[in-house]
């Protein structure tokens, strides 16, 4: 849930209390009335290693999750696109009417004009942003889009959605502050307040593993002279269909299990044992026409994999 002294001042400036209590005081306040509590002992593994992507820089990645679908009063149905920097917290949200392949490169497109463009995009495994099982290696609209861009896409483990953790987190808030407090009357403000909200919370929400300091203040203070952060070549997203790549990567992280198959978009192909319950990446090298399989940063196999 979205609680604590962070959830409160948000309450407190939306009633317009004045003076506004600072978030030290708030904790204070809490710790005094003895409503705060640490997790007691440590996380302990369940032994598995995962292949987590390591976010060092502005941009280096971004998870990006479709929440929805979600309605309003008006009466609205949409898809809300959540995308989230790793290393600096900021957030981007774009709402769609349909989830499909065009409104889903728009809303990308969108992101990325704000954000600056990933080097990494994480998603989950849903049908729009990976293409087709009757084609697992046509390559659908977000693949195509992120390796035309030089973006490399992965894939967390099926059945997993706490890999995405971070935002599935920003999920829960946005639900909590936005889609439960903010009244909503049409297509036209629901863009509108999403914005703000979006706004909102890169320029005033401060978080702990940022040293306390604000998503906008942990982007300038990754990247001071701005030059580090890319953004899309064009005002216009491509349009639906995108021509096929002829270069770049795309990942799957996978957990294998008894039967010992790999699966890639509903393809199955046999691993060796030592994969056996164990985590792998599988790497789609599309110049090179090759699935090459890692266990532990180390390649335990190598297929060939004709892109149609």
């Amino acid at each position: 849930m979205f609680c604590g002294a962070q959830a409160i001042r948000w309450e407190l400036e939306e009633l317009e209390v004045e003076p506004l209590p600072s978030l030290r005081t708030i904790n204070r306040i809490l710790s005094r009335n003895d409503l705060t509590h640490r997790r007691t002992g440590r996380y302990e593994s369940k032994g598995k290693t995962y292949p987590a992507l390591a976010a060092t820089s502005v941009n280096c990645v971004h998870q990006a999750d479709f929440l929805g679908p979600c309605y309003l009063r008006a009466p609205l149905r949409f898809y809300s696109l959540n995308a989230v920097d790793i290393a600096t917290g900021r957030c981007a949200i774009q709402a769609v009417l349909q989830r499909s392949a065009q409104p889903t490169i728009d809303a990308f497109w969108a992101i990325w004009e704000r954000l600056g463009m990933p080097e990494h995009l994480q998603v989950d495994n849903e049908l729009v942003f990976y293409g087709s099982p009757a084609h697992p290696r046509g390559m659908g609209a977000l693949i195509r889009l992120c390796l035309l861009n030089g973006i490399e896409p992965w894939f967390i483990p099926q059945g997993e959605p706490w890999r995405n953790g971070v935002v599935e987190k920003f999920n829960d808030h946005y639900r909590q502050k936005f889609l439960g407090r903010t009244p909503i009357a049409g297509e036209a403000e629901l863009y509108f307040e999403a914005l703000r909200f979006e706004q909102k919370h890169n320029q005033r929400y401060r978080y702990s593993k940022l040293g306390g300091h604000t998503p906008v203040q942990a982007l300038v203070m990754g990247n001071p002279d701005g030059l580090g952060v890319r953004f899309p070549p064009a005002k216009q997203a491509p349009c639906h269909p995108l021509k096929k790549p002829e270069s770049g990567r795309y990942h799957l992280v996978r957990f294998i299990r008894s039967d010992g198959l790999l699966d890639v978009f509903g393809e199955k192909f046999h691993l060796a044992p030592e994969t056996l319950y164990e985590y792998v990446i599988a790497t789609i090298d599309v110049k090179e026409q090759k699935l090459n399989v890692y266990l532990d940063k180390i390649q335990v196999d190598k297929i060939n994999y004709r892109m149609f």
